[in-house]
């Protein structure tokens, strides 16, 4: 996949280019609908599938920060787009002054004048250009004017409700990771730097922990849960605590995964953490062996769980 910053480095226009935008937070399984119609839809045509989305979120830009935490870092949210098959990710550096461009401008200047686009692909409550002004009825016009086609796909519903980014950060925010790939297609994942931590898992529990600095915004809610690591040494099982250590009295947010069977360094080094499923709520206990007997239980717990998921 090709990947542009802004419009400015795309020196010619994409040949019959089949645009789909948005913010595409969490690239759930209703953004993948749109990329994939997108893939299709070029191939069909011989064009170009493309897809353009905001850095940073619109929201933070307009509405003085104000936005609630994102699903995926952009790194992770261009490896899942690029995973869609998509031919090409322009990111637009979204700014006040990149607001005020109006709807006609936004169409024949930048999709049609850089993009080259033949379709657009995009969800019935698309607006577009200053103050929102432009719907899909407007964009339809534009398209009859202009020669492009409009098309926008069905919703896709997880029951009877839409699958949207709002419904994954509440589940995310509740600790339930388990029903995360029933709107994602995958598992939730976070990532961040291993650091050094107050040395306690090994030297006073019995179970080294890698202590992480995570890069995400959203983070699941405090608990133990059973989930998968992945480094440069190879993909792990593994139980996470999220949480404050309150068997310790410590008050200082952490997150920390036991990865099982594995003794390798990866200090300084950006892992991945998949959460699979939370395994209890975080609480204190009387003293370090309760905790390391508990840990063992969890450990177990875990081991349960991956047994009966073949994925992981």
């Amino acid at each position: 996949m090709e990947l542009y910053e802004g419009f400015e480095g795309i020196e010619h226009p994409f040949q019959n280019s089949v645009i789909t935008i948005g913010n595409f937070d969490g690239v759930h399984k209703g953004h993948q609908a749109l990329l994939a119609s997108a893939v299709t839809k070029a191939a069909q045509i011989g064009g170009r599938s493309v897809a353009v989305t905001f850095e940073p979120h619109p929201k933070r830009v307009l509405c003085n920060g104000d936005h609630p935490p994102l699903i995926t870092i952009h790194e992770q949210k261009a490896e899942l787009i690029e995973a869609c098959g998509v031919d090409a990710l322009v990111t637009v550096p979204f700014t006040k002054e990149f607001s005020t461009i109006d709807a006609r401008r936004f169409v024949t200047d930048l999709l049609i004048g850089k993009l080259g686009m033949k379709a657009i692909i995009v969800g019935n409550d698309y607006y577009f250009g200053r103050k929102r002004e432009g719907d899909i009825a407007l964009m339809k016009r534009f398209g009859e004017e202009m020669d492009f086609d409009v098309i926008t796909p069905e919703w896709v519903n997880l029951g009877e409700k839409r699958i949207s980014s709002t419904r994954i950060r509440e589940i995310i925010s509740r600790g339930e990771v388990h029903r995360a790939p029933e709107l994602l297609g995958r598992f939730y994942q976070v990532r961040g730097k291993v650091v050094s931590g107050r040395d306690r898992g090994g030297k006073l529990l019995g179970f080294p922990t890698a202590n992480i600095n995570l890069n995400d915004e959203l983070c699941p809610a405090t608990g133990v849960y059973a989930v998968t690591v992945s480094c440069s040494l190879g993909r792990f099982q593994g139980v996470a605590n999220i949480g404050y250590s309150p068997t310790f009295d410590d008050h200082i947010f952490t997150v920390e995964v036991h990865i099982l069977d594995f003794s390798g360094d990866i200090y300084g080094e950006t892992i991945r953490v998949n959460m699979i499923q939370k395994l209890r709520d975080e609480q204190k206990f009387s003293g370090i062996d309760e905790l390391s007997q508990q840990i063992e239980t969890d450990i177990d717990n875990a081991r349960s769980i991956f047994k009966d998921l073949a994925e992981v």
